[in-house]
């Protein structure tokens, strides 16, 4: 019988301890005496979050595979555990076995968002861990090592981490465990690790690089401290999707996670290119799992959680060429065990609308469009690859289906953006109201059509053709935003539309930490010791701290934000090597501000870089 860390007089007094005490369904148990590595695999949001992370899953049921090898799940407590634990001095623990994560070999933290960084400080900081990666000179803590999207750039919290693991997980992990076993049975200290990990393909070590720089405050110069250290890190890919690990008994939350469902992953990648999009980039060439082996998998993974939902994960699902096939199976096999299928990232043509109409009750669902712009203009400069004929051929198609209401996405702040541009957003709302009352006739109306249009303000990201280009102010944005809604206040339909956006705060600090370097590391421990947490929580962000950070340290936010880069400028994250060229990106660039469209992937190769990696689409034949 396992002895929770948390008292029940702790436990009972925070809100939902079911975060806290693990042993769920599915949940893997071991014999620590047993096993030769212990690894801490940390999501640093609420269980509730990190419970819906494909990434983690996979690598769970992947380390646990290994005999010498137990991993476990650890998640950050929320504000008011939080607060409880650093009064009772209790340590950050581990789920499965309830031990703290200062005990284990490994602190593995999955960086998916820029605003969950002071919360790996969190972590950190509850696990009694040294927040500086400096002041970790022996054994007594774990080798910390980050990983996902962000550790594309891992330069701002560089300073907080041993390694970073660039690209996908499962294919150079065992060789880093490996490695590490092999040090300690050696007697070789904590650097001699780390020297010897940056030779496993994929890892980086910030300690042993160095940053100059210019007056200006761009960056000189990058490079390795030691000879040996390799100048550049390449991503790790999986090229054999079908052959790859994936769990079939994944964990099963006790609490309702945000995506509660059975998560197939379909493919990786995406044909499209769309400029301002980084995973578009990141996970380049498209690779495709069997359908034969997802149907498999799906039958097991639902047999084996008993989930009622069962969704496809990919950037653009309907790109999946075996998408019929699957779909018809998956439709006849949980109509037979009443699961109810969720089929995201969809183009909205008839083939999708016939596939929901199967599988959604279309009185309670909407549609989702991502227009992403509101004139055909601005789509071709950001190369989204849709024209307004689509989008209104989709709808009238959906409101004929029976569906009327309809949610669009769309960004403010792009390049080269105009007023006209922007006004274009409640225009093309408008058409679309209009077009429900042309198309159905009255007597089959559902009641009236809803539009929902959303606003997220333009964030440049590293590896993207938008890398070079200055990101808006707060004033700017706002701005923006008041004039689209003024402009959706004097539409006809005006009580058919819906216009709201994104907090423009948080957008400029994401902005900030996208394309940071590693001086930002003080500003965010500035922001911790100020009681920064959950910064992508509305009821916890706070922006005047952040603020009062940047001045205490004397750096400038625009200077990441608003400053254009020139074409040759060194960027903090050049030395990772994704496949995808700057020069392409470059290309890609000139010809957004041309408004040139470019061809996705299945029409004509670009010549982006990716077929370095010898696999995916690069090398199947085009259509």
């Amino acid at each position: 019988m396992r002895k929770l860390a948390l008292p029940d007089s702790v436990l009972m007094t925070g809100s939902q301890p079911g975060r806290y005490i693990g042993g769920e369904v599915n949940a893997v148990m071991k014999n620590k005496d047993e096993v030769d590595v212990r690894f801490a695999m940390c999501f640093p949001d609420i269980y509730e979050i990190g419970m819906s992370h494909l990434g983690i899953q996979i690598l769970y049921d992947m380390f646990n595979k290994r005999a010498d090898t137990w991993c476990e799940r650890v998640y950050s407590p929320w504000t008011d555990m939080h607060a409880l634990m650093k009064e009772k001095h209790i340590p950050l623990f581990a789920l499965e076995s309830q031990d703290p994560v200062k005990d284990f070999d490994f602190l593995g933290i999955t960086l998916q968002y820029e605003m969950c960084y002071t919360n790996v400080l969190q972590v950190l900081d509850l696990s009694d861990i040294p927040l500086l990666a400096a002041d970790r000179k022996d054994w007594n803590v774990p080798i910390v090592i980050g990983g996902g999207p962000c550790a594309y750039n891992p330069e701002p919290i560089a300073d907080f981490f041993d390694m970073f693991y660039i690209g996908e997980g499962e294919t150079v992990y065992d060789a880093l465990l490996t490695l590490y076993k092999e040090c300690r049975k050696q007697g070789k200290s904590r650097s001699q690790f780390l020297r010897e990990a940056v030779n496993v393909s994929g890892i980086y070590v910030p300690s042993l690089y160095e940053t100059s720089y210019n007056e200006d405050g761009t960056v000189a110069a990058f490079r390795p401290i030691f000879e040996g250290v390799p100048e550049r890190v390449r991503k790790e890919l999986v090229l054999d999707m079908t052959g790859s690990v994936y769990p079939e008994a994944p964990v099963v939350p006790f609490l309702q996670a945000t995506q509660d469902r059975v998560v197939l992953e379909i493919q990786r990648g995406c044909i499209r290119g769309c400029r301002f999009c980084q995973a578009g980039m990141l996970y380049r060439p498209v690779r495709e799992k069997s359908s034969d082996s997802l149907k498999e998998l799906a039958v097991k993974m639902l047999k084996n959680t008993g989930h009622d939902e069962i969704s496809l994960s990919s950037l653009s699902s309907s790109d999946y060429t075996q998408l019929q096939d699957l779909v018809d199976f998956l439709v006849e096999e949980c109509s037979k065990r009443k699961v109810n299928i969720s089929l995201p990232s969809l183009r909205i043509d008839a083939f999708s609308l016939d596939v929901m109409s199967k599988v959604q009750d279309v009185k309670k669902s909407s549609l989702t469009f991502a227009p992403e712009a509101g004139s055909q203009r601005m789509r071709n400069v950001i190369n989204k690859g849709l024209t307004e004929e689509v989008i209104l051929k989709g709808a009238a198609l959906a409101f004929e289906g029976g569906w009327n209401k309809v949610k669009l996405y769309f960004m403010v702040g792009l390049p080269t953006e105009t007023e006209e541009d922007l006004k274009e957003i409640a225009h093309l709302s408008e058409r679309l109201a209009e077009l429900y009352y042309d198309t159905v006739p009255k007597e089959k109306r559902q009641g009236k059509v809803q539009i929902t249009a959303s606003s997220s303000f333009f964030i440049p990201k590293p590896f993207t053709a938008f890398q070079w280009v200055p990101m808006g102010t707060n004033d700017e944005f706002r701005e923006k935003a008041h004039m689209i809604k003024g402009e959706f206040e004097a539409q006809l339909n005006r009580k058919s539309l819906r216009y709201m956006y994104h907090p423009t705060d948080l957008s400029l600090l994401e902005g900030v930490f996208a394309r940071g370097d590693r001086r930002l590391s003080k500003v965010l421990l500035k922001a911790y010791e100020k009681g920064c947490m959950f910064d992508s929580w509305s009821e916890c962000f706070d922006y005047s701290k952040w603020v009062e950070a940047f001045e205490e340290c004397g750096i400038s936010m625009a200077f990441y934000t608003t400053r254009e880069r020139k074409k040759d400028e060194i960027f903090p994250w050049d030395f990772i090597d994704i496949g995808v060229t700057r020069d392409f990106l470059w290309r890609e660039w000139e010809r957004a501000q041309a408004g040139e469209v470019t061809p996705n992937c299945k029409m004509k190769c670009s010549g982006c870089g990716a077929a370095v990696f010898k696999g995916g689409i690069c090398f199947e034949p085009r259509d």
